[in-house]
């Protein structure tokens, strides 16, 4: 007989990739499907979860995902403000708690329920450049904050390449130890949140992770769905920020909460993403060829990157589940049908740093 999740539903490792995805909720559905290791990696931990900031493009499924991996003796609780209509039923209604709180209300987060494991999500990007102060502010205040006020749990930071300076792309990728030296300020207020989280962990042996994660995806949102997207249009794809790291959503969302049962003290930056330097050209040929459609392309690819060696999360946690070539498969369907996109352009062309 097959196992089953603490929930009762099927575990990742039993399902074949399904061939597409037909709907939104078809694919949160997969999203949210755990797998052995991250149940018994949960299972490792103890008491109740609280996501900060679960209101952006992952933390939905990283709180539905949660929720099927662990007992029902173990609660899942959401924060954030709940601006996107429909969110908050739609996780009460898959068993997740929730309570709505603006971070920067210090007396509203010292009300939070102190949890014994926290995975912090918040932070600003898009728009960044319109209001630096407030960029700074949701990136390197509210960690302060956070990290004051739940010195006595596990933290999981969410944080990105975007830390790193450019490496050559010829290279292995930046690893966890390289010099902090970051292009704009967006990037440079991530350095500040990792900062904070550091300090407040030093300073109160608070164990945690920074999750330094680059691009993850899935049918709706990313670099492949960029890339793909211009593709079908018949739009250029600029291939001057020549290669990426990509990761699947549920991938990348497993391995979060898996680093709370790998969390040190003090907390310390982990690389998240795919093992493959990926290069845009080949994947704007790639979904060409898929598509029947000629790609474009414009610029010439740059001798660096935003990329990262990933070995450290490999070596704790396997090879992420999904590869390359299936993500790439699933994203063409998905824009081939019409289906629902964020809109929400990673904007991984930049090399100047201003979003």
């Amino acid at each position: 007989m097959s196992e089953t999740t603490p929930a009762g539903g099927p575990l990742l490792d039993d399902l074949p990739f399904p061939a597409r995805f037909e709907s939104e909720a078809a694919l949160e559905d997969y999203l949210a499907t755990p797998s052995r290791d991250l149940v018994r990696d949960l299972a490792r931990t103890e008491g109740d979860l609280l996501v900060l900031g679960v209101g952006g493009k992952m933390g939905p499924t990283l709180a539905r995902l949660a929720r099927n991996a662990l007992p029902a003796s173990r609660r899942v609780i959401a924060v954030a403000r709940f601006s996107e209509p429909g969110l908050r039923e739609a996780l009460l209604g898959h068993g997740i708690e929730t309570i709505p709180c603006d971070l920067l209300d210090r007396d509203a987060l010292q009300a939070l329920p102190r949890c014994p494991n926290v995975v912090f999500m918040a932070g600003r990007k898009f728009g960044a450049d319109g209001n630096l102060p407030l960029t700074w502010a949701m990136n390197a205040h509210v960690p302060a904050l956070v990290a004051e006020a739940f010195r006595g749990s596990r933290i999981v930071a969410f944080s990105t390449a975007c830390v790193y300076p450019f490496v050559p792309v010829t290279g292995q990728g930046a690893s966890e130890d390289e010099v902090l030296s970051p292009p704009g300020e967006y990037a440079n207020s991530c350095v500040g949140r990792e900062r904070m989280f550091e300090y407040f962990s030093q300073l109160h042996g608070t164990p945690g992770r920074l999750f330094r994660l680059s691009y993850a995806i899935d049918m709706r949102y990313g670099v492949l769905a960029d890339v793909a997207l211009k593709v079908w249009r018949g739009e250029a794809v600029d291939v001057t920020m020549g290669h990426v790291n990509v990761i699947w959503q549920g991938d990348a969302n497993a391995q979060a909460l898996r680093c709370l049962a790998v969390a040190t003290v003090p907390t310390s930056p982990l690389n998240v993403s795919g093992p493959e330097t990926t290069s845009i050209r080949w994947l704007a040929q790639e979904f060409a060829r898929i598509f029947g459609k000629p790609a474009t392309v414009t610029g010439q690819e740059a001798p660096t990157a935003w990329l990262m060696n990933t070995g450290e999360a490999e070596r704790l946690f396997g090879y992420p589940r999904i590869p390359l070539k299936q993500m790439v498969a699933w994203v063409a369907d998905w824009i081939a049908h019409g289906q629902r996109l964020l809109g929400k352009p990673t904007k991984f062309e930049k090399r100047d740093g201003h979003y």
